[in-house]
């Protein structure tokens, strides 16, 4: 019998926590045990457990109390099918390649993912998270993400100290954080958010802050920002209402790698007569796409702007003078 109890005592605590969740306001002890079918002593011993397993649970001190999740601190039990869990861990293979330092998150994360996927599966992913603890850690940077992913989470004000590029001291401002974006180029993450200093969105790139705080203020983000359609008009995370037309004609020895990706939501590719293809894009600040532009090397001729085209020619002028007489 010990195993049944125990197993319906797990089901029950994972009822009761999503029970709180969906009901921001609370309920009372005899509400959930109505809807658990069972004693309110029960519930009282399944709430301290839940407490117990650091789950952030409130009560309101009222008579009866009633009882609640903390938003934005919790996240439910999901079920995945297969092919869903397998984003996931493509996803977490991703991001422990990427990930320069030890990120006790992120491996906390991948290590409950494999500990329940098949095994053919979670042994890659288990030999992520022990490569993840063999690089530096770096606590300034989880306590900054944490503080960014709650307030985000939350809608609560954060203050930051950062460092400009080209600074000489940390400056200081407050950030209503909208949304976290994650970035290839330099294997970074940025935050994205309205400062009030300066009236409008601002993007922050967290390993450039030094240090965040949540305060009690609380923000309303507007109903009409969409994170992902703000990014559209990008490359990476350089946004903008203005863009520029970006052409590219690659060679018929770079077309099928091309043609494997889908680069950008405004792409337009055209198949030449040499076998080569012509890539056009409408880019805010296509600067950001020079490291890229830069990895296709003598495959790739920049067309439009002139100005991106006569950097990347000036770039592959210094380069070759660079290795001239080398043998």
């Amino acid at each position: 019998m010990e195993p049944r109890l125990a197993q319906h005592k797990s089901q029950r605590l994972m009822q009761i926590s999503q029970l709180l969740y969906r009901h921001p306001h609370g309920l009372t002890t005899r509400e959930l045990a109505g809807l658990c079918g069972v004693d309110q002593r029960t519930i009282q011993r399944d709430l301290a457990d839940l407490e117990d397993m650091n789950i952030p649970i409130w009560d309101d001190e009222g008579s009866p109390p009633r009882y609640g999740i903390l938003s934005g601190y919790y996240i439910p039990p999901i079920h995945l099918r297969l092919p869903e869990a397998a984003s996931l861990y493509l996803a977490g293979r991703l991001l422990a390649r990427y990930c320069d330092h030890c990120d006790a998150h992120a491996a906390a994360a991948l290590a409950k993912l494999a500990a329940v996927l098949p095994e053919a599966l979670a042994e890659p992913l288990q030999a992520s998270v022990q490569r993840l603890a063999t690089r530096n850690e770096d606590r300034d940077y989880e306590q900054v993400l944490e503080t960014l992913v709650t307030g985000w989470a939350t809608q609560r004000v954060v203050r930051l100290r950062y460092w400009r590029v080209g600074g000489e001291q940390p400056r200081e401002c407050e950030l209503w954080p909208y949304f976290l974006e994650a970035s290839g180029v330099g294997a970074s993450v940025y935050v994205i958010g309205h400062a009030p200093h300066a009236s409008g969105l601002r993007t922050f790139k967290v390993n450039r802050i030094v240090t965040a705080t949540l305060t009690d203020r609380t923000f309303e983000r507007p109903d009409d920002l969409n994170g992902p359609q703000l990014l559209d008009s990008c490359w990476g995370v350089m946004y903008g209402n203005e863009r520029e037309q970006v052409v590219l004609r690659f060679d018929a020895s770079a077309t099928r790698r091309v043609q494997e990706t889908h680069w950008h939501p405004s792409q337009q590719l055209t198949m030449l007569p040499d076998g080569g293809c012509e890539l056009r894009l409408e880019i805010a600040n296509p600067q950001e796409m020079l490291y890229w532009v830069r990895g296709w090397g003598p495959q790739v001729e920049v067309l439009a702007p002139d100005w991106l085209r006569a950097q990347v020619a000036s770039e592959a002028g210094a380069t070759a003078r660079r290795y001239q007489g080398a043998t």
